[in-house]
């Protein structure tokens, strides 16, 4: 990698022209494990819902840079003590916080790649950076772990009140058009300050983190965890499974080098700990690894492989049924059922044909945030607000959903049938 004394403006559609400032982030960014990401979905398949949500992790790990280098700035104006190496290493942090995402990730983790999470897969990437850098990253990472004596750093890049949500709020919220889901980002950062070591907010900033709470909040259910969203994700893990089980029975499936690995061996974290090409192969994976594999699987003699990776290039999306309560194991066995009657399936081809989860949303963790009074007092946030019910947002909301084709009849077709 080359280092030298350089910077690069963009223009980003959020902020509009920004300064990328550390010629180490430029050099990380054109690094092959960074631009991978302009190859990953941000929102994953919420395209489905919202058809401008097409921006990727790439624009994303910029803006939360972007936000690290204006948060530090306006704590350095209140005389806060940030050297200049801790200020690169915490902007390095946050370009990284996401590398180890695979393409749909979080359908991944439940699907193909076992026992490892995107944060320890970011983890290992990071490691592996460092070393092809001679240590350079060596602060960076301290930030990342909160090994580092300052937490504050640690809070910009991971907390409930870090660099990813402002982002990832604002950008989420700018793409899919939902509205409710824009955070004031500019006033939040001239209202940050340190007290002992920790982040913390002052309070005239108390109504800008009200709206930041209930648009994370609203953009949990209106985008997240939107019902068709569910659908298509849940729809993408049968699929997934489906092509994974085939593999593994020796079934031939077409598959780039990257997915065939993951689709014939079963890779847990030991496995990336222990084999560097295995990372190597991960970071090789991208959202076309996908697509173009459910584009050969629609024409695979596999009626449930060929059926599922159809309806989900089409959008012809599953029926989604949410409620507070779980569904008892004899519903879900009922609808498998139903399932294989009506497409003329084997229980085990059923089974990979109905998907039974739960999902939650808690807006608020309390002393998540703390909030600094002009009497020098710091308190939790759910103390100092008086308009917003924290209680109530403090509680997760919690919801299970059963999810299977729509052309499968529901219990309540088949008892007036």
């Amino acid at each position: 990698m080359r280092s030298t004394n350089r910077h690069k403006i963009l223009n980003d559609p959020v902020y509009g022209f920004v300064t990328l400032r550390h010629s180490k982030a430029l050099d990380l960014m054109d690094h092959r494990f960074m631009q991978r990401l302009r190859r990953i979905s941000q929102l994953g398949l919420s395209h489905l819902v919202y058809p401008g949500a097409v921006h990727n992790r790439f624009h994303h790990a910029v803006g939360c840079m972007h936000l690290m280098q204006e948060a530090i700035d306006s704590l350095r104006n209140k005389g806060v003590d940030i050297t200049e190496a801790e200020a690169e290493a915490a902007c390095l942090a946050i370009l990284l916080h996401d590398v180890g995402h695979g393409p749909f990730s979080h359908a991944l983790e439940h699907s193909i790649v076992q026992g490892v999470t995107h944060e320890d897969i970011s983890a290992l990437i990071m490691g592996r950076l460092n070393e092809e850098l001679g240590g350079a990253l060596d602060l960076a990472i301290e930030i990342f772990n909160d090994h580092h004596p300052k937490a504050f750093l640690h809070q910009l890049v991971s907390s409930q009140l870090d660099m990813d949500r402002l982002d990832y709020l604002s950008r989420d919220s700018f793409y899919s058009g939902v509205t409710e889901g824009k955070v004031g980002s500019e006033r939040i950062l001239k209202m940050l300050n340190v007290v002992d070591g920790q982040l913390v907010v002052e309070e005239k900033g108390i109504y800008s983190i009200e709206k930041f709470i209930v648009a994370r909040r609203l953009m949990y259910w209106q985008v997240y965890l939107h019902r068709t969203v569910l659908s298509a994700e849940h729809m993408l893990m049968l699929v997934l499974r489906r092509a994974k089980h085939l593999a593994q029975q020796g079934e031939a499936i077409f598959a780039s080098p990257a997915l065939s690995l993951f689709l014939h061996d079963n890779l847990d974290r030991a496995q990336f700990l222990a084999d560097p090409a295995v990372l190597e192969r991960f970071c090789e994976l991208d959202d076309s690894d996908i697509f173009v594999a459910m584009k050969a699987w629609r024409h695979h003699p596999d009626k449930v492989l060929s059926l599922l990776s159809s309806r989900l290039l089409d959008r012809g999306l599953f029926r989604i049924e949410l409620r507070p309560e779980p569904f008892y194991q004899a519903e879900v066995d009922e609808r498998k059922e139903a399932t294989a009657i009506h497409f003329g399936f084997t229980p085990e081809e059923a089974d990979f044909m109905v998907s039974n989860a739960r999902i939650d949303n808690k807006a608020y963790v309390p002393r998540g945030i703390m909030v600094l009074y002009k009497d020098g007092q710091v308190r939790d946030f759910a103390e100092a607000n008086d308009h917003l019910n924290l209680q109530l947002l403090s509680k997760p909301v919690e919801k299970s959903f059963l999810c299977y084709a729509k052309d499968v009849p529901t219990p309540e077709a088949l008892q007036t049938s």
